[in-house]
């Protein structure tokens, strides 16, 4: 009894394929997880603070990377976010560190601070 007992504790902490096309198993998830949040962090203050998409993506990463770093298990992780498996978090969190790196050229920031000043100023913003 003693050993089905062992065997099932094994059996429920070991992570399986992820059973998603394209998406591989990571070994150690938090440990790219706190890498990643931290990478997102540290692109993101070159965007000016007053960006709501800054802000947005600020929250969201410092609520994510103190959940990571609080939990040393990756299905607690999973739980806590909410976004399906660690693997599909992983890879929503490199998307956004692309997709910060294309609005620093973008900088989408600029136009509102334009429309919002052609606004006060009465012009039309067409």
């Amino acid at each position: 009894m003693l050993s089905a007992m062992r065997w099932t504790r094994i059996l429920r902490s070991a992570k399986w394929p992820t059973g998603v096309t394209g998406l591989q198993h990571i070994p150690q998830p938090r440990n790219q997880l706190i890498q990643i949040y931290k990478a997102t962090l540290t692109s993101l203050k070159d965007i000016p603070e007053h960006a709501v998409y800054r802000q947005a993506v600020e929250a969201l990463t410092k609520d994510r990377l103190q959940i990571v770093e609080s939990t040393e298990d990756s299905n607690a992780i999973e739980a806590k976010i909410g976004q399906g498996l660690v693997e599909e978090v992983i890879s929503a969190a490199e998307n956004e560190l692309v997709l910060i790196e294309k609005m620093k050229i973008w900088k989408p920031y600029a136009l509102t601070i334009a429309l919002t000043n052609a606004l006060l100023d009465g012009k039309s913003w067409k």
